[in-house]
Order: C-alpha cells, then structure tokens, then sequence
C-alpha cells in the first residue's frame, strides 16, 4: 500500500532529479534529464521498498541500500570513456552517483539532506563548470607549448 509519505518521497526524488538532469541536458551531456529523473526515482523507489520489507531488520534495509550503490555504480562506469585524448564522462558518471543518493535521501524520507545535496550539485556544475572553462583553456595552451618545445 502507498502512503502519503512515499507519494511524497516519490515526487521530491523526481522533481530533485529533474532539477540535476535539465542542467545536464542543457549542458549537453549524454545522461540528461530523463536518465537522472529515472535514476533518483528508482532509487526512491528502492529505498522505500527497502524499508517496508525490512520492517524490524534493519541489516535487511542497508543491504538492499548496497545494492543501489552497487548498481548505480554500474551504471556510472558505462558513462565513463577512454579515448586517445583522455577521459570522458567521470562529472556525468559522478553526477549518476550523486542523483542515486538524493533518491535514496528522498525515499528514507530525508528531505532537507536530499534538497541541500541538491541545491549543491547545481551550484558546483554549473558554478565550476563556468570557472573549469577558462582553466582548460590555460592547461590546453600549456601543453601545445611543451609539445612545440619538444619538437624544435
């Protein structure tokens, strides 16, 4: 049976990883809205049926909440990309992990904390997105002038 707390807890999750995935879209990126969405509500999901089997076993409930942990972990490792240039994909794999524990948060019924990693994750990809920029620019300039260095 669905409570009025879980229909809460649900709705937070998916608003919260709305929130992380439109910034995602908008930047671009391959997780976007939808996958995120999907993701801290699955995770909500699985929080709150966690609790309700596990009622009176907590050790029951952390191991189902591994599990969540485990698997998403799976999830993030196939955003990452290895190429001739480096490494693709750890902010989008990280951003997965993160959006798992706001629904997590969600569906253990902790709102503040799930909003408040919310509000932070927002600020540092898109507040340090914007200061990363310039700075890859400078490490770019770096390295083009150690490798013409090298070749005179």
């Amino acid at each position: 049976m669905v409570w009025p707390e879980d229909v809460l807890s649900i709705i937070l999750a998916t608003l919260l990883g709305a929130t992380i995935g439109l910034e995602r879209e908008l930047s671009g990126k391959s997780a976007g809205l939808r996958t995120n969405l999907l993701i801290c509500l699955g995770a909500a999901v699985f929080t709150i049926i966690s609790g309700k089997m596990a009622a009176g076993a907590a050790d029951s409930a952390t191991r189902i909440a591994a599990q969540i942990v485990t698997g998403v972990g799976f999830l993030g490792a196939g955003a990452i990309i290895q190429d001739r240039g480096g490494v693709h994909g750890l902010t989008t794999a990280a951003t997965i992990w993160l959006v798992a524990s706001i629904g997590m948060a969600c569906g253990a019924r902790f709102y503040q904390l799930a909003i408040i990693s919310t509000l932070i994750a927002i600020v540092v990809l898109i507040g340090l997105g914007k200061l990363a920029r310039p700075l890859e620019h400078s490490v770019e300039r770096n390295k083009s002038k150690k490798s013409s260095r090298k070749q005179n």
